[in-house]
Parts: C-alpha cells; sequence; structure tokens
C-alpha cells in the first residue's frame, strides 16, 4: 500500500479561538506561533502536527494530508485518479513531491506527501488481574494512579459525511487506493489506509460535513481520564461514551468542540498488516455502531447544525 497514515487535517471553524481552547484541553499540543495565514496548528506526541484551525464562516473539513512513502507514489496516485475520472495533479520535486486533488461530492482538497512511516515506541501493557490470573500483586491499578495529563499519541481517523456516497468511495478505494474494512448497511463504509482498522469512515448524508476525529491513547484508562477531564471543565461537552465499537472494536469517548465537531479519544483499534486477508462484514443495527455502553444520542447519529450547513451552501 503506497499510503501509510493520515498525516494532518485543516479544519475551518467561526470561532478559531474557542475552538483552539478546546483542543488545548483535549491534550493536543499548541505549535506558539500560528502559521502566516493565522491558523492555530496542533501536534500529538508521536506524529508531530496533524490538526490546524483555520477560519470559516462555517464549520467544514478543508484539507486531508495523506502520507506516502516516495515521490514515485504520488505520481502513481495522480495517475490513477485521473485514469478514474477525477482532477489530480502531481507537483514539486523529491521530498516536496505532492499529489493534490478534490474530492468532488465534499468539496475536500486530498494532497498525498512524502513522509517517513511512523514508529511508534510500544507501551508497555498495563497489569491486569483476573480469575485464576494475578498479573498485578501489591499494587494499585496503574489506571488508578496517574497523574500525567492524557495526550493524544496520534490521530487515527476522520469521518465524513457526503451526498454522493458512490462518488467519494470510488475517489478513496479505486483512486486513492484505500482498502475496504467493513461496510455499515445503507450507511457507510469504513477504509484503511494503514494497519488500523481504519483511517475513514465515508457516510452517507444530507449535505458534506466532517462528522468526528478520532485520536489514539494508550489505553481505556487513558480514554476515560481524558474524558472525564473535559468534562470537568465544562459538561456540555459529552457527546458519546464510554463504550467499544464493533468496527476497529476500540473502546471511545465522543466530546464535542464549540464548532459542532466531534473529537474521540480511542484505544485497542484492529490492526489488519498490509499482507492481511481481511474479509469486511456488513453490519447493521447496533453493530454498526458499538457493543457495549450507552445508546448514542440522536444529535451524534444526526449532528444538530445539519440544516444550517444546508442553509449555508456548504452543499
Amino acid at each position: 500500500m503506497a499510503l501509510h497514515r493520515v498525516s494532518n487535517l485543516t479544519l475551518g471553524v467561526p470561532d478559531v479561538g474557542a475552538t483552539a481552547q478546546f483542543y488545548d484541553d483535549f491534550g493536543l499540543i499548541r505549535r506558539p506561533e500560528p502559521d502566516p495565514d493565522g491558523a492555530i496548528v496542533f501536534g500529538t506526541v508521536d506524529a508531530g502536527e496533524q490538526l490546524r484551525l483555520v477560519h470559516s464562516p462555517f464549520r467544514r473539513l478543508m484539507e486531508a494530508a495523506l502520507a506516502a512513502d516516495t515521490p514515485e507514489d504520488c505520481d502513481r496516485i495522480a495517475s490513477n485518479l485521473r485514469q478514474h475520472g477525477f482532477d489530480a495533479a502531481a507537483v514539486g520535486e523529491a521530498f516536496t513531491r505532492e499529489c493534490i486533488a478534490v474530492e468532488p461530492a465534499t468539496a475536500l482538497t486530498v494532497r498525498v506527501i512524502v513522509r517517513p512511516r511512523l514508529v511508534q515506541e510500544p507501551e508497555p501493557a498495563p497489569s491486569y488481574n483476573g480469575p485464576g490470573r494475578f498479573d498485578r500483586v501489591n499494587a494499585r491499578a496503574d489506571g488508578v494512579v496517574r497523574t500525567d495529563r492524557v495526550r493524544p499519541r496520534r490521530l487515527g481517523h476522520f469521518v465524513v459525511g457526503t451526498t454522493d456516497f458512490e462518488t467519494t468511495k470510488r475517489f478513496f478505494v479505486e483512486g486513492m487506493g484505500f482498502k475496504v474494512s467493513d461496510i455499515v448497511k445503507d450507511r457507510g463504509v469504513f477504509l484503511r489506509c494503514s494497519t488500523d482498522h481504519h483511517n475513514l469512515l465515508v457516510q452517507r448524508a444530507p449535505v458534506p460535513f466532517l462528522h468526528h476525529t478520532s485520536w489514539q491513547v494508550e489505553d481505556v484508562d487513558q480514554v476515560g481520564r481524558g474524558a472525564m477531564d473535559m468534562l470537568e471543565g465544562d459538561p456540555a461537552r459529552h457527546a458519546w461514551g464510554l463504550g467499544r465499537h464493533y468496527a476497529g472494536s476500540n473502546f471511545f469517548w465522543y466530546l464535542k468542540d464549540p464548532a459542532g465537531n466531534f473529537a474521540e479519544y480511542h484505544s485497542d483499534m484492529d490492526c489488519i498488516p498490509e499482507d492481511a486477508l481481511w474479509t469486511p462484514e456488513v453490519l447493521e443495527g447496533a453493530r454498526g455502531l458499538f457493543t457495549w455502553g450507552p445508546p448514542p444520542p440522536p444529535s451524534l447519529l444526526e449532528p444538530e447544525d445539519l440544516a444550517d450547513l444546508m442553509i449555508s451552501g456548504h452543499g
């Protein structure tokens, strides 16, 4: 697979300052100085700068950058996109080489850039006791004695709504080279460009929009600790959690930023090596959403501002 991860996203939001405060509290690492265009830039512990916030009259995902191994990968992807009827161009030289394309149904600019593969240092597995098994003796669980601030390790995936599901799916699968991991019947498709179960979920929607971004933390205790710290500052940030998904198997907790985007802490995502023979499932009902946890609120399934986004002309 030429692509190997989601490198970074650019979000347009009406109130950059308030939204930036949310992601400060979420644990992302803010660059001290904004970009020349005024963008506020955030990074993660392991993957560097991964989120840019810029001003927009309404919330929108403006750009997604995907990492590839070589300049030749950018050329091949651009050629492949053109062969499938999408406008794409490869520009630059050597490590400045990029493929730039616009997904027509969502107007999302997608850049393929050359970046090294991310190698994360293994985290020591937490010790859990169970029936007949005592991996932790004479000590409290690590999850109850931690005092360090929760910091996301990397961006894992993002979710976009599209008014033309087949076109958006074809752009990413046939054009970009994503692989299908699972299908949510009549609703969406989980796609991957790395060893994570999914790096992108494309879902049917009445208007193009960003549903959520998802950020990896070490384990379920960090999911819970991060969310509780966020809610201590503002309980209205809560959206959905704690729970465990079926597609991807990951633990989750969703919070809502001031612009209306959801941000998810996740841990324990399924790993699918590049040469694995993975068979996608068609998921129906609750299995398409979660295995256990509270039921998702209607405002998570259909965000309350979708009608406003349609009126704004975003669609």
